[in-house]
């Protein structure tokens, strides 16, 4: 797919309602990870966040704040949280229960105006890229968009869902229909491989783990 193609981020973004937030944490961080995505919160994904915190720590597509709520921040930390839905930044600014955080509306896929000059120490994509349309170039956009706002030495890292050739288990097959019929997730082509290429392109550093169907991976 083409880079110059415009895709539809909506989707994956409109389904954080109110409602749906209530219930992120017990259904995605708990039985999803657990059963359908083999990849433990508590042992693999909360550790691996709290790991590359930054001095100044930007937090993209911030789902319930759960990581943030979570992750020890110190109070001379400074944060920056980045979502297309509003709901989602004002849960996860309401979780983390402190002052001086920002909050940003933008779609990652377009340039990132919503910063403006702001750089950041490390930032943070859990469960980002699986929910954004197209193919791994395709979402290579969001690398090259975000990369400006890197500060020198910072770290730019993650955790995503890989696709069908990841070979999912019965449960995880059947959320993959669901979701990617709906729109919530446009991952069925996502391969290790199509990841690294596409750090690859924008970074001179990156590092890819796989736990169960998830990557965890960084990017310098």
């Amino acid at each position: 797919m083409s880079t110059e193609t415009t895709l539809d981020t909506q989707a994956g973004a409109a389904v954080y309602s109110p409602w749906v937030l209530k219930l992120y944490d017990w259904w995605v961080l708990s039985v999803s990870n657990r059963w359908a995505w083999q990849c433990s919160t508590q042992d693999v994904l909360l550790p691996f966040y709290r790991r590359l915190i930054g001095p100044r720590h930007l937090d993209v597509g911030v789902g319930t704040g759960f990581y943030l709520k979570h992750a020890g921040f110190r109070a001379d930390q400074q944060l920056g949280l980045l979502d297309l839905n509003e709901n989602s930044l004002r849960t996860a600014a309401h979780r983390l229960g402190r002052s001086g955080v920002s909050g940003f509306v933008q779609d990652v896929m377009q340039p990132v105006t919503a910063l403006g000059e702001r750089k950041y120490d490390s930032m943070a994509l859990f469960y980002l890229l699986h929910c954004l349309p197209g193919d791994m170039a395709d979402k290579a956009r969001v690398f090259a968009n975000l990369k400006p706002h890197l500060a020198e030495g910072g770290v730019l890292y993650g955790a995503t869902i890989l696709g069908d050739a990841a070979g999912h288990n019965a449960f995880g097959r059947k959320l993959m229909d669901v979701y990617n019929k709906k729109g919530i997730f446009g991952n069925r082509a996502d391969t290790l491989d199509g990841l690294d290429k596409a750090l690859r392109k924008h970074f001179a550093e990156v590092e890819l783990a796989q736990h169960g169907k998830v990557v965890c991976f960084t990017a310098r």
